[in-house]
C-alpha cells in the first residue's frame, strides 16, 4: 500500500516570507505560519491554542508569496511534510520539519473582494469570492 503525506492547513504568516535564490537562480520562499484552535477550560473559558509550521514554497509559488504575502496574511497552504538535518556548529544534530507547500490560496480579501488561487504548477487564477465566507471555504476542503 503507499502511504499518503498530505498536509492542509489554514493560518497568519509569522512575519514576511524571506525569498532566497539558490543555483540556477531558482526562488524559495520560507515563513512560519501559526494555525490557532481553541478549547474551553474547565469554567467555560475559551483558550487558545497556537502551532507554529515551517513553510518553503519553491519556484513560481515563491515569487507570489514574495510579492503578495506578508507578516499576518491569512493563507491556505496544501503540501507535504518534509524532515531535513544537519550539524550545527557544536557538532549536534539538528532537525526541522518543514511544511514544501504545491498549493496556496490568498485567503486575505483585497478591495476587490477577490481572492488569489495559485499552484505550484505555475497556473494563477484570480477567483472573485465576493460574497465568500468561512463557510464556502470549507465546503471546498476535501474534509
Amino acid at each position: 500500500m503507499k502511504g499518503v503525506n498530505q498536509v492542509f492547513l489554514i493560518g497568519n504568516l509569522g512575519k514576511d516570507p524571506e525569498i532566497q535564490y539558490i543555483e540556477g537562480n531558482i526562488p524559495v520562499a520560507k515563513f512560519p505560519l501559526a494555525t490557532t484552535e481553541s478549547t474551553r477550560d474547565k469554567k467555560g473559558m475559551i483558550i487558545p491554542q497556537t502551532e507554529w509550521h515551517n513553510i518553503v514554497l519553491w519556484r513560481g509559488l515563491a515569487e507570489l508569496a514574495a510579492k503578495y504575502l506578508h507578516k499576518g496574511s491569512l493563507v491556505h497552504i496544501q503540501g507535504s511534510l518534509k524532515t531535513r538535518s544537519w550539524e550545527d556548529k557544536d557538532k549536534n544534530r539538528r532537525f526541522m520539519t518543514e511544511i514544501i507547500g504545491s498549493q496556496l490560496l490568498i485567503l486575505d480579501k483585497k478591495n476587490s473582494g477577490e481572492r488569489m488561487d495559485h499552484h505550484g504548477d505555475g497556473l494563477s487564477h484570480d477567483i472573485d469570492h465576493s460574497d465568500s465566507s468561512m463557510t464556502d471555504l470549507e465546503n471546498e476542503l476535501p474534509f
